[in-house]
């Protein structure tokens, strides 16, 4: 690969950019592509279709949230499957085990400190990992460093946390009264942990705009993340933002290549969240040329670029964070 500093990368004009996307130089060698298509969201291509069991999504806390996010106003906890307490959680992993899941993402609304409210959980959790073998993810939030080792002792796979650079967007957007100090706290206390950990940068959090994005990806490289996911803002129906319009797939294809030339040896994904139509189209089709090692929610045209650019394909209904397990294999 070229080197190329992260900062040359941001700085770029769009078009000196695409011209790199398309010199081909983030790519690996391996021309190796994970596409993932977890449960919580339905998808048919002609090359594969999703599970509605294998892989779900829970919510600790229904559909309740404390911040009321201008981006999601609670909208995306309705897609997840309610289990507010311990209880109820073990009882849904055992019914899932029964019909056949791999596993599921732990996750639901925050407390108005940004946390989820994951400790009184993390006893049905262990007991869900060994009576039931099933993979358990889950969704942190701000996380101090005893619920990391908790987790940890649990024998949670992986955690995922969103990582915001721009105490701005951290007030503004997420009505949360923190600071991007509390966001590095949290990845000191996933490491301290020694637990799997996937950071999520969110392209566009602010109305859209880039702002904190290379500020997230910097702190995330003072640790050893499994792996990094790049969403994207989308706007969603009946949300304070739900007129606004989301970053340019350049943009987003700006921050994957970024984290390429920064994180060259972490697996690199583009995650679920991100606008749908010809934009997914167009942004899947940079994130590849941008070094992407996985896609969620891929579209067609993208897997068929991989296959005419003669990737190895390969298809799961795992959640995207699999990728740190699967790209070692």
């Amino acid at each position: 690969m070229v080197q190329l500093s992260p900062e040359t990368i941001w700085r770029t004009s769009e078009k000196e950019l695409l011209s790199l996307l398309n010199s081909g130089i983030f790519i690996s060698k391996s021309r190796k592509v994970h596409f993932y298509a977890p449960s919580f969201m339905y998808y048919k291509t002609t090359y594969y279709c999703s599970s509605p069991t294998h892989f779900p999504t829970v919510s600790v806390t229904g559909t309740e949230c404390a911040l009321n996010c201008k981006h999601c106003g609670g909208k995306v906890l309705q897609t997840m499957l309610p289990a507010t307490t311990p209880e109820k959680l073990f009882k849904l992993g055992a019914e899932l085990k029964q019909n056949g899941s791999l596993g599921c993402l732990v996750s639901g609304g925050c407390l108005p400190d940004g946390s989820v409210p994951l400790k009184q959980f993390i006893p049905a959790i262990e007991k869900i990992k060994q009576k039931l073998g099933l993979t358990v993810f889950v969704h942190t939030g701000i996380i101090d460093v005893a619920t990391a080792f908790a987790l940890k002792t649990a024998g949670v796979d992986a955690a995922l946390i969103d990582i915001v650079g721009s105490n701005e967007s951290i007030r503004k957007v997420y009505n949360l009264n923190t600071t991007v100090k509390d966001y590095a706290n949290s990845l000191k206390a996933l490491h301290r942990a020694r637990l799997n950990f996937v950071p999520h940068i969110i392209v566009g959090l602010h109305h859209g705009e880039l702002k904190g994005e290379f500020h997230a990806l910097k702190m995330i490289s003072s640790f050893k993340p499994s792996a990094i996911v790049v969403i994207a803002f989308t706007p969603i129906t009946g949300t304070a933002l739900a007129e606004t319009e989301p970053p340019l797939a350049a943009e987003i294809a700006r921050v994957m290549a970024t984290a390429r030339i920064m994180f060259l040896e972490t697996p690199l994904v583009l995650g679920c969240m991100r606008p749908k139509g010809k934009h997914r189209d167009k942004t899947d089709l940079l994130a590849l040329k941008a070094g992407a090692n996985a896609i969620a929610f891929p579209s067609e045209e993208a897997i068929k670029y991989a296959e005419t650019q003669r990737y190895a394909l390969s298809f799961s209904s795992y959640c995207c964070a699999q990728i740190y397990v699967d790209a070692a294999s």
